[in-house]
């Protein structure tokens, strides 16, 4: 495969009179991560007729805590991968989202788009994100697993990431890979981007995801299903919590359950959220078989970084996707979606700023990356900021889930605008409201 690799800048960014030999060890573009945004980008990238390393620190299939459950926006995504979504592959379809709150129970139907499709899907994280790295693979890109990498090499006179060093398989042996680009793709805990001193913004939310798996005759439930009221009873005293419970089937015997909460509230560092959702899940129904005996794994958590909050998303030859860039929707807790398509875009913006002649064209084509990102979804996120302070209240979260369900039609609204569903052209009335309000919103 390295004969046949073709370096399109195997070059330093900015001084194209040195060159690099071609090794293993070199390529055009490193991707660190192999999760749904470094994978989306390496297979982007690699299908463009690129060379791309991309390196992952465990090796398949491996655990990561989630909800499993996926809007159209990531089954469009996954179609744009060419990977098969079939049920006979293993994936389950959903229909729609099922709200419970205020006494209520409401089923509403992913909405009918043009630009979606009119359908979730639901597949463990362990294998769905293999399958990604997989396809990476099937386009060109070298994955290397068990490659933990440790920091950037950096030009000392430009200040550009120039490659990454590692240590790789069993024996940690330490390699360096060079690449003029570097996409960070790590994650929540994105060490690279703290390394270029990229750190988190403190003024964006952060949400905690706690979750675990039971074996449950509800596994086979063709709606995704979200708890709107969060109530903590216990102590014998109650309280509504600034988050939302799920539960979703899984189709092979058990139910993921878990919860997503908010760091808006004054009981969000001082809780225990293991406990909170043990609490939940023993207010269920019995025969749903949520109980401690039937719980297939441990409860997991994990950061949900959302709204931008590490920035800016390129600098000297790094740029962030998914959660390392806080891609994560503060409306709904989504974070796949937002990771895979921001692969997509990075790979574009990459593979036109490697077409340019000189490297001033090519840095240009560069800094815009950050601009699309905000174009795109810079206004969303700040009207999902705004609701994030507004749940924080429970009495604004209460009043909310007990009259909001009343109303078929308003609910239908807030699922386009939860989910980020909408035609961005040619749609109905509720479309036109909520592109309007994400366009006239500051992108920050």
């Amino acid at each position: 495969m390295s004969s046949a690799r073709r370096h399109v800048h195997s070059e330093p960014w900015g001084d194209p009179a040195v060159t690099e030999p071609l090794s293993d060890n070199t390529a055009d573009v490193i991707v660190v991560g192999a999760g749904p945004a470094g994978s989306t980008t390496a297979y982007h990238l690699a299908r463009a007729g690129l060379d791309v390393l991309l390196l992952e620190k465990t090796a398949f299939p491996r655990e990561k805590v989630c909800g499993d459950g996926l809007t159209p926006r990531a089954v469009k995504q996954l179609v744009a991968m060419g990977i098969d979504i079939s049920e006979e592959a293993g994936w389950l379809r959903n229909k729609g989202l099922r709200i419970v709150g205020g006494g209520v129970r409401l089923q509403l139907d992913w909405p009918d788009l043009a630009s979606f499709p009119d359908y979730g899907l639901v597949r463990k994280r362990d294998d769905f994100d293999e399958q990604l790295a997989h396809q990476a693979q099937k386009a060109g890109a070298r994955l290397y697993e068990r490659c933990n990498v440790s920091g950037p090499v950096i030009d000392d006179r430009t200040g550009r990431i120039t490659g990454v060093t590692a240590k790789l398989g069993e024996e940690k042996r330490e390699v360096t890979f060079h690449a003029p680009l570097v996409v960070a793709a790590d994650g929540n805990s994105t060490r690279l981007s703290l390394a270029m001193g990229l750190h988190r913004r403190e003024d964006r939310p952060m949400g905690v995801a706690v979750r675990t798996y039971f074996t449950s005759p509800r596994h086979e439930d063709d709606y995704l299903e979200s708890w709107l009221e969060l109530w903590d009873r216990r102590g014998g005293q109650e309280r509504l919590l600034p988050g939302y419970g799920w539960i979703f089937g899984m189709g092979d015997g058990t139910s993921n359950v878990g919860l997503g909460v908010l760091n808006t509230s004054e009981s969000f560092k001082e809780l225990d959220w293991r406990e909170v959702l043990k609490a939940w899940c023993a207010s269920m129904p019995e025969d749903w078989g949520y109980t401690p005996e039937n719980m297939t794994g441990p409860i997991r958590g994990a950061a949900l970084p959302m709204a931008f909050n590490r920035q800016p998303h390129y600098t000297k030859g790094l740029l962030l996707v998914g959660d390392a860039g806080g891609l994560v929707n503060p409306f709904n807790g989504e974070g796949i979606a937002y990771a895979m398509e921001s692969g997509q875009i990075v790979a574009d913006v990459i593979v036109q700023a490697m077409a340019r002649a000189t490297p001033a064209q090519r840095e240009l084509a560069l800094q815009h990356y950050p601009k699309i990102l905000k174009d795109t979804y810079g206004g969303y996120y700040t009207l999902g900021r705004g609701f994030v302070k507004l749940i924080g209240n429970p009495k604004v979260m209460k009043i909310a889930a007990q009259r909001g369900l009343t109303h078929p039609m308003l609910m239908k609204f807030t699922l386009k605008l939860l989910a980020n569903l909408t035609d961005p052209t040619g749609g109905d009335a509720m479309d036109r409201v909520i592109n309007g309000l994400s366009k006239v919103a500051p992108k920050a």
